[in-house]
Formats: C-alpha cells, sequence, structure tokens
C-alpha cells in the first residue's frame, strides 16, 4: 500500500566509497555540487562532534510518528545513516536517548532527523551524530503509516536509499549514489586548493586583485 510500506534496498554506497569521504569537509563538497543542494540550516549537529558519513536509509513518516524507524532501526547496517523525513515538525520527537543508544549499539553511522529529538544532554555527551530540526521533551506515538526507503526530500534535498550522507558542523548533505565517485574527486580537488589558499595567507602571499577586476567586470563604478 502506498504510504504505509517497506521497500527494499537495492543499492549502496560501498564502505571504501564511505571511508574515502571520511574528514572531508561538506563544505568543499556542497562546492563540488555547484552548491545547489542542501539539508536546510535547520539541520543543526546535536551530538559531541565529529564527522558523520554513509549510506542512507530513508524513512518518511506522519509528523510526530516513529513506528516506521523503529522498523528502520531493526534492519539498519552497520555504516548506515538513517534519514528521517518527518514534516520538519517538532511537535514531538522522533528519537530519544533509548532508540539512539541502540542504533549505537548497532555501529550505525548517524541520524537525521528532519523533525524534533529529545534526551538532548545525552545526545549532547555522546559521539554518534545525530542532526534535527529541533527538541521537545514530547515523546512519539506510534501507529504509522510510513515509508522505508522510498524516495524522500528534505527541505529540497532529495535522497534516495543507499545514497552517501555526510555530515559535519556545517550541517548535512547528501550525494547521490550514481555521482559518488565524482563528487569525491572534485571535492578533494577543492579541499587542497584551500589548503593551499591558508598556506599563501599565512606566508602574505595571497592575491586579492581579483576582487577588484571582478567589480570592473560587472560594471562597478569606481571613484574618480
Amino acid at each position: 500500500m502506498s504510504g504505509f510500506r517497506i521497500v527494499s534496498r537495492t543499492r549502496k554506497a560501498s564502505a571504501q566509497q564511505i571511508a574515502a569521504y571520511q574528514d572531508l569537509p561538506v563544505a568543499n563538497i556542497s562546492d563540488a555540487m555547484q552548491r545547489l543542494t542542501a539539508g536546510g540550516a535547520n539541520l543543526r549537529p546535536y551530538h559531541a562532534g565529529g564527522y558523520m558519513a554513509g549510506a542512507a536509509l530513508t524513512v518518511k513518516c506522519r509528523p510526530g510518528d516513529n513506528l516506521l524507524v523503529h522498523y528502520a532501526l531493526n534492519i539498519a547496517e552497520p555504516g548506515d545513516v538513517i534519514v528521517v523525513d518527518a514534516g520538519g515538525d517538532v511537535t514531538n520527537a522522533i528519537v530519544g536517548e533509548l532508540m539512539l543508544t541502540y542504533a549505537a549499539k548497532k555501529r550505525i553511522a548517524g541520524v537525521v532527523i528532519n523533525g524534533a529529538v529529545r534526551d538532548s544532554l545525552s545526545i549532547r555527551n555522546n559521539a554518534l551524530p545525530v542532526y534535527a530540526a529541533g527538541i521537545t521533551h514530547r515523546g512519539p506515538y506510534k501507529d504509522g503509516p510510513g515509508e522505508v526507503n522510498v524516495p524522500i526530500s528534505l527541505n529540497g534535498m532529495v535522497i534516495e536509499a543507499g545514497d552517501l550522507i555526510v555530515g559535519d558542523d556545517d550541517g548535512v548533505l547528501c550525494v547521490p549514489f550514481d555521482h559518488i565517485d565524482e563528487i569525491h574527486e572534485l571535492a578533494s580537488a577543492r579541499h587542497s586548493g584551500e589548503i593551499a589558499k591558508l598556506q599563501a595567507i599565512a606566508e602574505g602571499r595571497n592575491k586579492r586583485d581579483w576582487v577588484e577586476k571582478k567589480l570592473r567586470e560587472l560594471g562597478c563604478e569606481f571613484p574618480s
């Protein structure tokens, strides 16, 4: 039944692909993707800190209801990132300490909730990456409906089961499955370029004449 179903995940980012992205800044990955996609500024990290990278296990649920999230947790594999579209509603928490402790025990790579979480002190004191749209003490319902491993959208960022999900202090980003290797190559080049620029700044070798050149190309008027 559409709207209340479990779908099999037929492909997923490999362990080698996931490892290649570890510690690659999300900002560099975003630049490599032309800065056109993002999970939204409201998806913030609530954990103690650290990088997140893993294969998406997607969940679409009714706002405030986590029955299908429980099922996703049951079938999740080590290295997966459980990504939940709960409509962005923060009235009721979708996950809390109990579910997240179990996720960590299963070596889940992270949890992303477009909705609310609770037990924030526990989340903040643990390393399991948790991103969410907000915090509330009010718990969830368990009535359904919902879907697992279907395409979802978080604030315009489309995620399919098996896509690569990355996250750091700047937020969350989805790298489409078919472009994982291509984007990694581009993002790595950008990261290397930024390291070189930082070194140039430290040594006083950075040049800023490009700013005025760009302004003149765009027709900006300067004092005579």
